[in-house]
């Protein structure tokens, strides 16, 4: 009994160690998950916008449900997919941020402006089903959190590669479970926030300055997370990109060889952004220039 603890408390300070190694690799796409989260509920009723919330939460453990097996199944039977899939994913997370500075940069701030205005005249239109409308939004949600689940799942596998399945199904739950709670709990006090600065903003005294400070506060938070998501974006997926092809990886170490400290670390992160800006462009151009034969 004794020596069954002692390899239990091996496992659980394994998936611990493992665990916070993984954290550290994902932190870079929770930036970008909480703003696209957020603002997948944009514009539901604001005494809908958490059950809807609860809803696309749900989804995603239904998502984790599908993904955390198929990670623990590739481990198992075919681990030499695992660093395809990190490229993969790493690819797919630079094309995701090019596309957002091309979308900045291609359209204008007065067709941005349109879009907001037709969706709030659709919501004041009492025609528009609200129901079907949630509903779109809650499947494009989930839609977008299969994909951010798949990416933070392929990169938490590619930290456990070589562990035992034990560790390796422990780190993978808890990461998924963690992820969920703790995103979608950022998520529902994000979409919430505005509210409760009207409120304090209603309520006079010192709490009405405070509530008039978070309703100011609340959009350049949705911006600050939306640029830092980008911005993370491609240094992890450049960073993915790097690691998975090693005369890349050897050329960037041996430009930084002789930067020591935190210049060294700043310049080889910066280089690892470099890569996924690049690659995000190939790939978006490459999607592009395929629609355009198509015809699409």
């Amino acid at each position: 009994m004794l020596a069954l603890l002692d390899d239990i408390a091996t496992v659980l300070d394994d998936v611990a160690v493992l665990s916070k190694v993984a954290a550290k690799k994902t932190a870079g796409v929770l930036g970008d998950d909480l703003a696209l989260n957020a603002q997948q509920v944009a514009g539901v009723s604001a005494d809908r916008e958490l059950p809807v919330v609860w809803v696309v939460a749900k989804g995603s453990l239904v998502n984790k449900a599908i993904l955390v097996p198929a990670a623990l199944a590739i481990s198992a039977f075919a681990p030499w997919l695992i660093t395809p899939l990190l490229m993969v994913g790493g690819a797919f997370l630079c094309f995701e941020g090019f596309e957002k500075l091309a979308h900045k940069f291609l359209h204008s701030a007065e067709d941005d402006q349109a879009h907001r205005k037709a969706l709030s005249q659709a919501l004041a239109d009492e025609q528009v089903d609200l129901v079907a409308f949630e509903k779109d939004k809650i499947k494009g949600a989930i839609r977008t959190d299969f994909i951010l689940s798949a990416e933070i799942i392929a990169i938490t596998l590619g930290t456990v590669d070589g562990q035992p399945f034990a560790t390796q199904a422990g780190v993978l739950v808890g990461m998924a479970l963690v992820m969920t709670i703790g995103v979608y709990g950022f998520v529902a006090g994000i979409v919430k926030l505005d509210d409760l600065g009207l409120h304090w903003s209603r309520a006079g005294g010192a709490l009405a300055g405070l509530g008039r400070g978070i309703l100011a506060f609340a959009p350049w938070l949705m911006k600050a997370l939306s640029v830092l998501g980008t911005a993370a974006m491609f240094l992890v997926g450049g960073g993915i990109l790097v690691h998975g092809w090693p005369w890349l990886h050897h050329a960037v170490q041996q430009a930084v060889a002789g930067i020591p400290g935190l210049a060294g670390t700043l310049l080889s992160t910066l280089a690892d952004g470099l890569v996924g800006v690049l690659a995000g462009a190939l790939v978006l151009g490459g999607l592009t220039l395929f629609k355009r034969v198509r015809g699409g």
